[in-house]
């Protein structure tokens, strides 16, 4: 019998250093696929995640890691793309429109909340209590939520 090959998924974000690290630390915690993070803009090539974010996955037993750029390779490597804001995926639909073999179904992480909030918050410019896990509206608790609701779909 052929060994079953995991689906696969990339988050992607302007930065990747909040929103995209996070659903990818959540996400790895749910499910043994193939995943990864990437970036929709040059703007933090090199950063490591952010720092809050990092302590608030890190208490949740599972660390953030920090990838490049998406490239066009991704788009025929991945079976889904799932960002985190309607203007990652404009910019992720122009790049995937010119990717001959390109498979990735992209779409909103968000398009999957039960509670209806279409962007994962961007708590780049927040303070610490934004990624605390006491507040009712965490990057973490929307993308344990999403994560969730999406393996829910997709199954």
């Amino acid at each position: 019998m052929a060994e079953q090959v995991p689906k696969s998924v990339l988050f992607a974000c302007l930065g990747n250093t909040c929103q995209s690290p996070t659903a990818e630390a959540v996400f790895k915690k749910m499910r043994k696929w193939r995943i990864d993070s990437a970036a929709t803009s040059t703007y933090e090539i090199g950063n490591p995640p952010d720092y809050r974010g990092q302590s608030c996955i890190e208490k949740h037993g599972v660390s953030m890691s920090h990838a490049g750029l998406v490239t066009r390779e991704d788009f025929a490597a991945f079976d889904y793309t799932l960002c985190m804001h309607e203007s990652n995926q404009r910019d992720l639909n122009r790049e995937s429109n010119q990717v001959k073999n390109g498979k990735a179904k992209i779409e909103p992480l968000g398009s999957c909340d039960p509670q209806k909030q279409l962007i994962i918050e961007d708590r780049f410019y927040g303070n610490d209590s934004d990624f605390k896990k006491k507040k009712k509206k965490t990057v973490h608790q929307q993308c344990v939520r999403c994560c969730k609701a999406f393996l829910e779909k997709t199954y």
